[in-house]
């Protein structure tokens, strides 16, 4: 394991396996490119872009888009969620990763991974 940063890992084995029924993990950040697309908490999704498809442009949305996947799995955007308290906890996800990247800057697209050998 590299040591000179820091690696976002959750054991997820005991999930994988079946061995329990939760995710060691409550919500991810989705990035596309170098924007932050969207927000998975538990069982919502915040989007704050909108992009029709993988090529049309994406549009910054003033008001993010909020869909109970349990309730709307398509995301149809005719049915988006009014639980606007999960605002809080995906906030608080943005927040610690900004956090981090202060202490920790990220590493440049095509920098050499020097603990991968080279051919």
């Amino acid at each position: 394991m590299p040591k000179d940063r820091p690696i976002d890992g959750v054991d997820q084995s005991d999930f994988f396996l079946g061995k329990t029924d939760k995710s060691a993990r409550e919500g991810i950040l989705i990035w596309c490119a170098d924007r932050l697309q969207a927000v998975k908490w538990r069982n919502f999704k915040v989007h704050f872009y909108q992009q029709e498809t993988m090529v049309s442009p994406p549009v910054k949305l003033a008001i993010p888009l909020l869909f109970n996947l349990y309730t709307n799995p398509r995301e149809d955007a005719d049915k988006v969620s009014t639980d606007t308290w999960i605002f809080g906890p995906v906030l608080k996800m943005v927040g610690e990763f900004e956090s981090s990247v202060k202490k920790y800057p990220l590493i440049a697209m095509g920098t050499p991974d020097r603990y991968t050998p080279s051919h």
